[in-house]
């Protein structure tokens, strides 16, 4: 599977909000690094990562646009509430070895009515 038709079945499953359907996508020893957050490192991790944001907050990916170069893909993405944002992926035979996400954390816990950390 190309990159870009992973990171289109990452969104569909993104969006219906299934933490182990998602977390499959994943290599065992991948990494997930948003960058408003420490890196997540491992599949079960990314797993648990997901699971908890999922009960978290009702999250929406909305692509702008999914670019492919080579083995990775790019995915630039909105929300129905105003966020954007952008990922990096990094595909290896057709699962996700490496994300990195850029995305606005405190416009993220406002538009949720979730805690500001103090630190």
């Amino acid at each position: 599977m190309a990159p870009k038709d992973v990171i289109q079945q990452w969104v569909t499953i993104f969006n219906s909000g299934n933490a182990e359907e998602l977390a499959q996508l994943y290599h065992t020893d991948a990494i997930n690094h948003q960058v408003a957050n420490d890196p997540i490192i491992g599949k079960e991790a990314i797993f648990k990562m997901f699971k908890n944001e999922f009960s978290t907050a009702e999250m929406v990916c909305i692509p702008e646009h999914i670019f492919q170069d080579g083995d990775w893909a790019i995915l630039e993405w909105k929300d129905p509430l105003g966020l954007r944002g952008c990922g990096f992926f990094h595909i290896v035979e057709g699962k996700i070895k490496f994300q990195r996400g850029y995305w606005d954390k405190l416009s993220f816990l406002k538009m949720h009515n979730l805690p500001i950390p103090i630190n």
